[in-house]
């Protein structure tokens, strides 16, 4: 089985400034499925509040953030790839023909046992059904949440780099290349790809394989990724959960045994300092005696 290898001497592609990503050119309203979706707003001001509303510290509760630029939340992260997602979908341009190829077409490489449905071409996936499809391999592979992020990378690099268009019948193959290329690209232990296998059992090896060696082609081989891409597509995802009420981060409760441990590695770190910790001393203590040296 032939797997990607990150050493060949690429140049990273990153949305370039005259063409920002489509994650920040997002602000118009199209429907979607679930509470408060792309273009839907709350219907009451109880509703407002309660959105807007953020958990605050006190003497009796602490509470933490779990989503940072290095650990974003899993939940939410794979909920605004889903929406990225559906608006690629939606805003193709409807006056031509769209551009496809045949390896990621379903209906031509179907990937369950029942063929796809006859008008596949006009049913437009909401939100929430690529999401659950990325909930899918995210929770059966167990990948982080950071392949989330390279995810979008990767699936807005092969858009752009093959004029490809992101359409009903090719969004499957192409999240599952982009999820298979990020997890072995960002991950310590890869996902090998009999183990996708494993999870969509339809779709032989032979074909995993075959599709990992396109999408790599397609990209011309460019899998690396710069730190200041993947801050600016995390910023643009927080960006797009803002947009579409949703929360980006989960405060939960700094629990005791939360504490314990945060407290343990704490004193791990202090092992680390070597010596005392020397405390600044005012001028006023300098001997009047002993000449004082000033270096610019």
């Amino acid at each position: 089985e032939k797997r990607s290898s990150s050493s060949r001497k690429v140049s990273s592609f990153s949305l370039s400034s005259d063409k920002p990503s489509l994650l920040v050119r997002s602000n118009q309203s199209s429907k979607t499925s679930g509470k408060y979706g792309v273009g839907s707003q709350p219907s009451s001001l109880s509703e407002t509040a309660q959105l807007n509303r953020k958990k605050s510290n006190s003497c009796s509760t602490i509470f933490r953030l779990d989503s940072t630029v290095s650990q974003p939340h899993l939940k939410t992260t794979l909920r605004c790839v889903a929406i990225a997602s559906h608006l690629h979908l939606t805003e193709g341009d409807k006056n031509r023909e769209p551009r496809l190829l045949d390896i990621f077409d379903e209906r031509q490489h179907p990937m369950y046992d029942e063929p796809p449905p006859t008008n596949i071409a006009d049913r437009v996936p909401e939100p929430d059904e690529i999401f659950r499809f990325l909930r899918i391999l995210f929770s059966a592979a167990k990948l982080t949440t950071e392949c989330g992020i390279i995810t979008l990378v990767y699936m807005e690099r092969l858009l752009h780099y093959a004029e490809l268009d992101l359409h009903p019948t090719n969004w499957k193959w192409i999240v599952l290349g982009s999820v298979l290329l990020s997890s072995k690209v960002w991950d310590d232990q890869a996902v090998w790809n009999v183990d996708y296998c494993q999870i969509l059992r339809n779709i032989p090896i032979e074909v995993m394989n075959n599709l990992e060696r396109e999408l790599l082609e397609l990209i011309q081989f460019n899998i690396n990724v710069e730190a200041s891409v993947y801050a600016k597509y995390y910023f643009d995802l927080r960006a797009l959960a803002e947009e579409h009420h949703l929360t980006f981060s989960s405060s939960e409760k700094l629990t005791q045994e939360r504490a314990l441990k945060l407290e343990a590695l704490s004193s791990a770190n202090n092992r680390y300092v070597k010596g005392p910790v020397r405390r600044a001393s005012s001028l006023d203590q300098l001997d009047r005696k002993q000449p004082v040296v000033i270096i610019p």
